[in-house]
């Protein structure tokens, strides 16, 4: 996790500091008199021309880059450091999730025949065999068959809890990035504020140009706050959901194999 979390910095740190805006500028072009010369002897009075008109030739990730320096960086930096942190941790999440995800009817169905014919070594082996909790909270209850099922049951309940534990890794941290990013918005729009009124107090007048810049800081601080909070909640809510899933998964597996053992006459435990 470390290593994901230093790439996501190291790339941040590369985008935000090598390129800049760029602006393109239509020159003004004079008026010229292509017209044949009238007979009024008074010379025509000078043209004005139109302000130049500056047109942005400014991309979606270079006006990001621009909406990022104009808010502070003192007060962007940190909120934009809550989403690096929150995703790499979430994009963990759900790789690892992914691949805990198994099939347990197929899983079931291969110890099924291997509890049947008697086949516990070989059962253990397919436990073993399978990635995820499910297979590894089965292999661990197929340990105790020799007690009973009330022993199968007590290693079952017992590993269920620490797996489920692992599943929720790092949920904890992207909550935290989830409230954090908001009050460090809020924190820059009073910042903000603050820096447009003490220019209010300076001048002591009220000119947009001069209040513009401080206002500027309090509007992005606050959107991009709640941006990264939205982006994490989506990921929260969905690893939330994944964990959910292979958890029932789990219960449901661990009582068809309780059943299958009674049903083949391992209530007991094995003679």
């Amino acid at each position: 996790m470390k290593k994901i979390v230093f790439m996501f910095a190291l790339a941040a740190v590369a985008v935000l500091g090598t390129s800049n805006v760029s602006y393109a500028q239509t020159p003004d072009s004079p008026a010229t008199n292509t017209t044949q010369p009238t007979t009024n002897p008074d010379p025509a009075p000078a043209t004005t021309g139109k302000p130049a008109v500056a047109v942005e030739s400014v991309s979606f990730h270079q006006s990001m880059k621009k909406s990022f320096i104009d808010g502070g960086w003192e007060y962007m930096a940190p909120i934009l450091v809550c989403l690096i942190f929150g995703l790499a941790i979430a994009i963990e999440r759900v790789i690892t999730l992914s691949l805990a995800s198994i099939n347990t009817k197929k899983l079931l169905g291969q110890l099924e025949q291997s509890i049947a014919s008697g086949d516990f070594e070989g059962a253990k082996a397919i436990c073993k065999s399978t990635p995820g909790p499910t297979a590894e909270v089965i292999g661990e209850g197929l340990r105790r068959v020799n007690e009973g099922v009330d022993g199968v049951e007590k290693a079952i309940v017992s590993n269920a809890s620490v797996q489920t534990s692992l599943l929720e890794k790092g949920l904890v941290w992207i909550s935290l990035c989830i409230a954090i990013a908001p009050m460090l918005g809020f924190f820059g729009t009073v910042i903000g504020m603050i820096i447009a009124f003490d220019t209010i107090e300076k001048e002591g007048d009220i000119k947009p140009a001069s209040v513009a810049g401080g206002i500027k800081v309090a509007l992005l601080t606050t959107v991009l706050g709640l941006v990264v909070a939205m982006i994490l909640q989506v990921f929260y809510n969905y690893i939330t959901s994944k964990v959910d899933s292979i958890v029932t998964d789990m219960e449901d597996a661990t009582i068809s194999v309780l059943n299958i053992l009674i049903e083949n006459g391992y209530a007991e435990g094995r003679k």
